[in-house]
């Protein structure tokens, strides 16, 4: 147990937690952003071939 927590220790007291940390935190915006980034790509798309559909769909009353 005592060498488990002096390896803890170790590691809060070393740059690697922190620069662990920072690395995490960049990781979770870069995914929130490319989420963000596609759902926006994905609904322009998405009206785009509804206007495209509609434009070629043949009307019936007429």
């Amino acid at each position: 147990m005592k060498k488990f927590a002096k390896s803890v220790k170790n590691f809060l007291v070393s740059e690697d937690g922190p620069t662990a940390v920072e690395y995490a935190v960049m990781l979770a915006l870069i995914i929130v952003v490319c989420i963000v980034a596609i759902r926006a790509v994905g609904t322009s798309a998405s009206t785009t071939f509804s206007n495209v559909s509609d434009d070629l769909a043949p009307t019936t009353g007429q």
